[in-house]
C-alpha cells in the first residue's frame, strides 16, 4: 500500500481501499447488476456472457489470470471463447466509456475532483505485440522490451480510479517497416503518431468534451509538464488548476522580460524575429532559483503517512515566467519541494494556479499522485492488469477497459455498503472475493 495524503488542513484527503468479509455476502449478485450497466454495449449475448466471465476471472485468486486459466476455472467457460471476445468482437467502447464515466460521476463526482495523468509499462517477451519495442519501463526502473500505457485517473473525497486509456506506439511503430506489423495487430489505418503527453491531452479534451466527470485540479510527473501540447490543453479548461512536475533544468525568469521585434535580413529577403531585450540576463534553471531563496522560504509541512512515520518535506514557491525557445512563456508557480538532512533531494512543480493561493493548497497538490499510482498497483497484483497476453490493438484496449471496471467495481461496492467497510480490521480486498467466489459458479 502505497502512502495516503494526510496534510493537514487538505481541500480533502482521498480515501485508501479495504473491505471485511462480512461485507460482500452477495458479491456476485452486486457484480452480475453492475456489469449488466454495459450489455447495451454488444449486440449478442454471447460477448455479454463473456463479459460477466472475465471480469469474474479478474477477481480470482489465480496465481496468472490470462485468459486460458480464468476460462478453465469459470464455469461454461472456454478459451477459445474469451479469446475472440478480447480480441476479435466488436464493442461499442465509445458507450462503454460513458455509461463508465456516468457510474464514477455517480459515485464519486465531485466539483473539486482531481485528474491524473501518467504512465505505466507492461514487460513483454518478442516482437509480435502491439506497440512493444525497447522503452523506458517505469514498473521497472529502466529500458526493456515492453508495452506502456498511457492512464487518466480520478480521485476525489470518496475514492480514486481509472477512467480512460491510450496505448503509447513508438514512432517507429508507424514507419514502413512496420507495416505489416500493424496490420497484424489491426491498429487503425487513420491513426498517426502522437508522444505521451499528447495522448494525455487528447484523452483530458475528451473528457472535457463529454460533461460528466467534474474536476477543479490536473496533476502529472515531469514527463507532461515540459510538454506544451499537455499544458496548452490544461489551460483551455476554464477554472481548472494545474499542478505538474518539471526537470530540475527548465528554465524560466523572475521577472517577466521585455520583448521586441527584431528586423534581419537573410539571403536578401527582410525578416524578424522577437528577441529579448537588453539589460534583462539569460533565463536561470529552476534548480538555480531554488539555490538562491533564502531559508525565510522555506516551510516544513507533512505530506503524508507512511509506514514509519509521518513524511515531511521543505516547500518554497516562487512567482516566475516560464522560458519558451529563448523567449517568455506563461507566468506560472513554482513549487519547490526538498527533503530534510544534511544531502537534500530536490523536486519541482509549476502551478497555474491563481496568485492568491496558498502553500497548502500546494503541498496538498504534491501528494495527490499517489492514488494513481495506487490505481496500477491494485489493477497489476490483484486483477491481471499486467498478466494479458492478447497481440492486437483492440485485445490491449478491452482488457485494460475490463480491468478499469473491475477496479471501480471494488470501490462501487465498498461505497454501496457505507462507511462500515472502513473499519481497521478490513483486509486485502482480492482475498475477500477470492474466498466467496470458488469461481464456480456463473449466474445464467
Amino acid at each position: 500500500m502505497l502512502p495516503a495524503c494526510r496534510t493537514q488542513g487538505d481541500e480533502f484527503t482521498i480515501p485508501t481501499f479495504d473491505l471485511v468479509p462480512r461485507d460482500v455476502e452477495g458479491f456476485m449478485d452486486e457484480l452480475w447488476e453492475f456489469q449488466s450497466a454495459f450489455h447495451d454495449c454488444f449486440t449478442r449475448s454471447e460477448p455479454r456472457a463473456h463479459f460477466f466471465d472475465y471480469m469474474v476471472g479478474q477477481f480470482s485468486q489465480l496465481a496468472r489470470k490470462s485468459i486460458e486459466p480464468m476460462a478453465l476455472h469459470v464455469e461454461g467457460g472456454t478459451i477459445r471463447g474469451l479469446q475472440r471476445f478480447i480480441s476479435d468482437v466488436r464493442w461499442d467502447e465509445e458507450q462503454m466509456r460513458w455509461n463508465y464515466h456516468q457510474l464514477v460521476a455517480e459515485a464519486m463526482g465531485d466539483p473539486e475532483g482531481v485528474l491524473m495523468f501518467d504512465e505505466t509499462g507492461f514487460v513483454k517477451k518478442g516482437k509480435d505485440s502491439v506497440g512493444v519495442a525497447r522503452q523506458y519501463c517505469g514498473a521497472l526502473g529502466k529500458v526493456e522490451n515492453c508495452q506502456v500505457g498511457v492512464f487518466a485517473g480520478y480521485a476525489s473525497r470518496q475514492g480514486y480510479a481509472l477512467v480512460d486509456k491510450r496505448l503509447f506506439l513508438p514512432e517507429v511503430w508507424f514507419t514502413e517497416a512496420y507495416a505489416a506489423r500493424r496490420a497484424k495487430c489491426r491498429v487503425p489505418q487513420e491513426l498517426s503518431f502522437q508522444s505521451k503527453p499528447q495522448l494525455a491531452a487528447t484523452m483530458l479534451q475528451a473528457i472535457v468534451r463529454e460533461g460528466l466527470l467534474p474536476f477543479k485540479y490536473v496533476v502529472a510527473d515531469c514527463l507532461y509538464g515540459q510538454s506544451p501540447d499537455f499544458l496548452d490543453a490544461v489551460d483551455a479548461c476554464v477554472g481548472v488548476t494545474t499542478f505538474v512536475a518539471i526537470p530540475a533544468d527548465t528554465r524560466c525568469w523572475l521577472q517577466r522580460p521585455r520583448t521586441e521585434d527584431k528586423t534581419y535580413l537573410y539571403k536578401g529577403d527582410a525578416r524578424s524575429k522577437r528577441v529579448v531585450v537588453a539589460p534583462h540576463s539569460a533565463p536561470s534553471s529552476v534548480a538555480a532559483v531554488a539555490a538562491s531563496l533564502p531559508m525565510s522560504s522555506w516551510y516544513q509541512r507533512t505530506v503524508s503517512e507512511g509506514t514509519k512515520g509521518p513524511i515531511t518535506y521543505a516547500f518554497a514557491r516562487q512567482r516566475v515566467t516560464l522560458c519558451k525557445d529563448g523567449l517568455p512563456d506563461r507566468p506560472v508557480w513554482l513549487v519547490i519541494k526538498r527533503t530534510l538532512g544534511g544531502d537534500p533531494k530536490y523536486a519541482y512543480y509549476i502551478s497555474n494556479a491563481p496568485t492568491s493561493t496558498s502553500l497548502r493548497t500546494f503541498v496538498w497538490l504534491s501528494g495527490l499522485r499517489w492514488a494513481v499510482e495506487q490505481c496500477f498497483e491494485e489493477g497489476k497484483t490483484e486483477l491481471g492488469m499486467a498478466h494479458y497476453e492478447v497481440r492486437k490493438y483492440p485485445g490491449w484496449h478491452h482488457h485494460m477497459l475490463t480491468t478499469m471496471l473491475a477496479h471501480f467495481f471494488l470501490w462501487h461496492l465498498k461505497l454501496r455498503l457505507g462507511e462500515k467497510s472502513s473499519r481497521a480490521d478490513g483486509v486485502a480486498a482480492a482475498e475477500i472475493i477470492g474466498r466467496r467466489l470458488a469461481l464456480a459458479h456463473r449466474d445464467d
